[in-house]
Parts: C-alpha cells; sequence; structure tokens
C-alpha cells in the first residue's frame, strides 16, 4: 500500500477532528452501539483500527464511545507504530488524561473523565493478509480514510469477515467525491477530474474505489444485513488560517493531475500557481462521510 508520511497525518489530523465533532449526535453513539451489545453491557469493548497510521482514529473515538475499550491498532508500516505511544503520550498530557506507558507485560492504558482504553499495536500488511487478521469476537471495526483507497473486491471480503464476527464497522473520513472552492477558477473541473481518476488507481489492494467507496459499502453492509447510517464530515479549509494544509492539498492534487494527464502540464500548472497566489482568500470544501454499520 502506498504510504503515508507521519507529518501528512499530523497536518491532516486537526481537520479530521473538526469534520468529525458532531459524530456522536449524527451517528447516535455511543447508544447504536450499546443496543448492539446489549448481552455484552460491563465488558471491555474491542476496538480493531485498521490502518491506523500513529492512532489519531483512537484520539477521535475512544472519548465518544466511553466505557471501557480495548483498542488493537493495526499497520504495516513500523515506523507509524512506534510513533503511537509518543503520539498518544502527548494527546494524554495536552488533554489532562491519566496515561501509562507500555511496559514489558502491559499494554498503554489511557484514562479519560468517561473512557479508559488500553492499546496494543499489531503489524499487518493488510493487502495480502487481511484474511490472518483475528477480529475476536462481536468487536468494533473502524478505520479512517481507508476505504477509498481500497478495491471492491477487498472491501467486500472486510465485510464478509466482519460479518462473520458479529462485528460492528464505523468507517471514518471516506472520501465521496465533492470538492467545493471558493472562488472558483475556470480550471478547478479540470484538476478536479484528473485528480478524481488517480483516486481510482491502484492502491496497493486492487484498483481503488475513490470516491464511489462510501456508496459501495453502505450497499454491500445493508446487503450482509447490516443496519447503516452515514453522516457528513467533511473538510473545511481556511487559507488564511492553514496556509500549509492548502498548500499541501494544491501540490498533492496537482501532483496527481499531472501524473494522470501529463499532457495537462501547462494547465495544471497555471491552476497551481494562481491558487497559490490567492491562498489567503481561498476556501476549500473536501466532502468525506463517516459511516456506521451495525448487526441487526
Amino acid at each position: 500500500m502506498s504510504g503515508f508520511s507521519a507529518d501528512w497525518l499530523r497536518l491532516r489530523e486537526p481537520f479530521d477532528r473538526a469534520a468529525r465533532q458532531d459524530l456522536a449526535a449524527a451517528l447516535g453513539l455511543p447508544a447504536s452501539l450499546a443496543r448492539w451489545r446489549g448481552r455484552s453491557r460491563g465488558q471491555a469493548l474491542t476496538v480493531v483500527d485498521l490502518a491506523c497510521g500513529h492512532g489519531a482514529n483512537l484520539r477521535a473515538l475512544a472519548p465518544v464511545l466511553g466505557g471501557a475499550q480495548h483498542w488493537r491498532l493495526v499497520d504495516h508500516d513500523p515506523a507509524l507504530l512506534a510513533a503511537v505511544p509518543d503520539a498518544l503520550a502527548e494527546w494524554a498530557r495536552l488533554k489532562h488524561y491519566h496515561f501509562m506507558p507500555e511496559g514489558a507485560e502491559k499494554a498503554i492504558a489511557i484514562s479519560g473523565p468517561n473512557f479508559h482504553a488500553t492499546v496494543a499495536c499489531q503489524r499487518i500488511d493488510l493487502a495480502r493478509d487481511l484474511a490472518s487478521l483475528d477480529f475476536g469476537e462481536a468487536p468494533l471495526v473502524t478505520a479512517s480514510a481507508l476505504l477509498d483507497l481500497v478495491s471492491a473486491t477487498w472491501l467486500n471480503s472486510l465485510i464478509v469477515q466482519a460479518s462473520a464476527a458479529n462485528a460492528a464497522m464505523l468507517f471514518g473520513l471516506t472520501v465521496d467525491g465533492r470538492t467545493a472552492w471558493a472562488p472558483a477558477d475556470p480550471d478547478d473541473a479540470l484538476v478536479h477530474g484528473l485528480f478524481t481518476q488517480h483516486q481510482c488507481r491502484d492502491k496497493g489492494f486492487g484498483p481503488a474505489l475513490g470516491p464511489q467507496a462510501a456508496a459501495h459499502a453502505m450497499q454491500q453492509m445493508a446487503r450482509a444485513g447490516f443496519a447503516t447510517q452515514q453522516t457528513q464530515t467533511d473538510w473545511h479549509i481556511d487559507g488564511a488560517l492553514a496556509p500549509q494544509m492548502l498548500r499541501a492539498m494544491l501540490d498533492g492534487m496537482s501532483a496527481a493531475a499531472l501524473e494522470q494527464e501529463c499532457a495537462a502540464r501547462e494547465a495544471v500548472r497555471a491552476w497551481q500557481a494562481r491558487r497559490i497566489a490567492a491562498t489567503s482568500g481561498t476556501h476549500l470544501q473536501v466532502g468525506h462521510v463517516d459511516l456506521l454499520a451495525t448487526p441487526t
């Protein structure tokens, strides 16, 4: 799978967090999960976090889910997994949570006002070895910014595997193809079209679903007998307040567009230059959705 740097994950995390600030109300969390778990009340909720990066999904969800939790953070990148303890320790410090680092026989433990989570890391190449991943019994399987990178075949296999484990699924920040620039530029549609085509290239899991991922996931989860919900969790990037993030988006979109169609180089580079010159007066909205599926 194409890797993502820790610097990029740190840059995007505040925008992910802002996009999901109303997640609990929008998806009825944690009540919807409590209804699914019914007979498991009093037991810790097992959460399997796929393609975890440096733990941002845990930081977003653990306080929302509440109660006793055990997180298993799964990723293929040893450098990102090695960064997890320090990232969680810094988060706990800023939030005034109690943090206990991992020891010889103990996992990381974090306690906040309404939750207690233990955390363990597991290295797996999800693109090749998903079937070898043991979810355990009735876990919550979650991921952030993953579904648009994977193929229909891979996602279908994940849903079958989750169904067999009687798992709920909560997938966050899946790109859905909506992008809005203000003010508009005549070449926005050109760059967006090429960028969207590039999103559907193979990212290591087979041809990527790209902006069709959320719709495909909802259809397949419903077909497998899950009750499904979704809510929009869009990024809002103000160039005056977040020039570094906007520049990263401009550079990334331009590079992808040129990789997709080198003949468009002159138009794409001119678009990029105009956008960079107007950074302080630019707003970018990038459409994402969060999906929740619970066994019925």
